[in-house]
């Protein structure tokens, strides 16, 4: 073996080394490997690809891809497949309560894979949404040398002579059952909309974690915007397999690189980019893993203080291709770290520091997609945390490329997305009301449930800014119109959104962050007196076992204590 590597110190000694552990080595043996790579680290390339969704299907070409570079770098690959939930197959039904508590498995299960068999370090490739944080969550929660690799976006579909994204075709949803989009019309629509490989290209859920992923130090620079099609992504799948192998002999660990500081600077490209605000929730399920206090609010407080530059879909015009075309999130980055919004002494795996890397990069003014900080699209963030006598634990609303800030309107209430949605496709949803759909919060759904579906064919028909829409459960990063979501504490719990009333007065303030139910506290008492928890559905199997452990959405939604509970870090066994 090099002498890069002492393997007696490493994880994998344990199935490796020794003369007790010849049975070990008899079935490595029996996969063909040799005595001199046996004796090599084993590396994890941990891959979420499968047929479920275009998000998915490069992934394992790329994580094949990765070994060789793994190999060149003097390690002993060993790939494994987790699962995926993809959301824009999953939305719009009981299906997708199934989406983030896959979050929790997806970590759960690299977890216990690198566990068992004592590997070394670790890559992941990811493509749809919650398998990013799921990832990342396990590369934290391990702390083995790692680094996450984005599969890439899709490119964007053409239609009509204008670049089309999945959103049109639910907003065209909407739009036909308003009558102003004709069944052919969506028809030809849905046909060219996703025109090949790669996870969803506007600034929605995936992308914004895969920003976060180089942001944050755990990602190459300038790997992640790169679509899913363009053959450069074998470069840098083969470049994570021989970095990793570095990280391992310097012993750089994914807790040395997130920090605190770490944290911020992943929040700050969120909120520069109009991103999803499922970043809420992700980033405080990350930095549990760590150990790092950084909830909802810390994200939220962030968010204040971040000019809104990337001029991305669905707020914007532009999609994850030309965002990398303009230089990628480094680019964004560059010009954030020019006015002191960012930490540049913050580790990645590069093995430099965020401000080296951003050092490399020349800003391009000639580019459309990214502004300079100083002449940005707005002040503030394109996502807003609000608090007030609706939630007093919090919730987040995306005001990306939005014109309306404030509203005030009677409520709709619904328990549940469906009777929502038939209403709206009724068009029984009147200008001016505040929908509220409750009892859809990680534990009530349970699943906390995205709404998509719902608030797509609400801009559809033309209400977008018209209503506004407040649940306890989530947004998609591709949801845009007046949407407040992650109220908290849940319906569920009997938090206020529980106790609100067809009519009553409620009132968003995206400017002033707050949101407030104008009824009297005596009222709520009297109510929440006659109150009585909703049973749900799902009474065994992992939607009931989600129920069962999460925590609320302010801090993650995370079903363990994290680095608080440790009692050892598996990377030091």
């Amino acid at each position: 073996m090099s002498e890069r590597f002492d393997k007696s110190r490493l994880p994998s000694r344990h199935v490796s080394v020794g003369p007790e552990r010849a049975p070990h080595r008899s079935y490595y043996y029996a996969m063909g490997l040799t005595e001199e790579e046996i004796a090599r680290p084993f590396v994890a390339v941990a891959s979420a690809g499968n047929d479920s969704a275009p998000c998915n299907t490069t992934l394992d070409a790329q994580a094949d891809v990765c070994r060789e570079g793994v190999i060149a770098g003097g390690g002993m690959p060993r790939r494994f497949n987790t699962i995926t939930v993809t959301d824009g197959i999953a939305m719009g039904h009981q299906g997708m309560k199934s989406s983030l508590v896959s979050r929790e498995v997806i970590a759960d299960s690299v977890e216990l894979s690198v566990r068992g068999h004592c590997y070394d370090a670790l890559v992941t490739f990811a493509g749809c949404d919650k398998s990013l944080p799921g990832m990342m969550m396990a590369m934290l929660r391990l702390n083995v040398p790692s680094i996450f690799v984005y599969g890439g976006s899709i490119l964007p579909g053409r239609y009509q002579d204008r670049d089309v994204t999945v959103v049109d075709v639910f907003e065209a949803v909407g739009q036909h059952a308003a009558g102003n989009c004709p069944l052919k019309d969506l028809t030809a629509l849905e046909k060219v909309a996703c025109p090949g490989h790669g996870a969803c290209g506007g600034q929605f859920t995936a992308n914004t974690m895969a920003c976060v992923g180089e942001a944050i130090g755990l990602s190459l620079p300038n790997s992640n915007m790169m679509p899913a099609p363009y053959r450069g992504r074998d470069e840098i799948a083969h470049a994570a397999g021989v970095q990793v192998m570095n990280l391992l002999e310097w012993n750089l660990r994914p807790r040395d690189i997130c920090t605190r500081d770490a944290f911020e600077n992943a929040a700050r490209i969120v909120a520069a980019t109009g991103g999803s605000t499922n970043a809420g929730l992700h980033l405080p399920a990350m930095a549990n893993e760590v150990g790092i206090d950084f909830s909802l609010f810390d994200v939220a407080d962030i968010f204040k203080t971040t000019p809104y530059i990337a001029d991305l879909k669905p707020g914007g015009r532009y999609v994850a291709k030309d965002m990398h075309e303009a230089g990628g999130v480094y680019m964004l980055m560059k010009t954030l770290l020019a006015e002191g919004l960012l930490h540049g002494d913050c580790m990645t795996v590069t093995g430099k520091t965020l401000g080296e890397n951003i050092d490399q990069v020349t800003w391009n003014p000639d580019q459309k997609v990214i502004y300079d900080a100083k002449t940005p699209l707005s002040p503030t963030g394109g996502v807003v945390g609000l608090k007030g006598t609706l939630a007093p634990e919090g919730a987040i609303v995306k005001v990306a490329g939005m014109q309306r800030l404030v509203f005030e309107g009677p409520a709709r209430v619904f328990d549940c997305e469906e009777e929502c949605f038939a209403a709206v496709e009724a068009r029984e949803i009147a200008d001016g009301s505040v929908i509220v759909i409750r009892y859809e919060g990680p534990k009530g759904g349970p699943g906390m449930r995205e709404m998509l579906s719902t608030t797509a064919a609400l801009y559809g028909q033309g209400l977008g800014e018209r209503v506004a829409l407040i649940t306890d459960g989530r947004f998609s990063g591709g949801t845009r119109g007046f949407c407040v979501g992650h109220v908290g504490p849940e319906a569920a719990d009997g938090g206020p959104i529980a106790l609100v009333r067809d009519g009553d007065a409620i009132r968003i303030d995206a400017e002033a962050g707050t949101i407030d139910l104008l009824v009297p506290e005596e009222e709520l008492v009297e109510r929440h007196r006659d109150w009585r928890p909703r049973v749900n559905d799902y009474g065994s199997g992992a939607l009931w076992r989600f129920a069962q452990n999460v925590g609320p959405a302010w801090a993650g939604a995370v079903t363990h204590p994290g680095a608080r509970g440790e009692r050892h870090v598996f990377a030091d066994i």
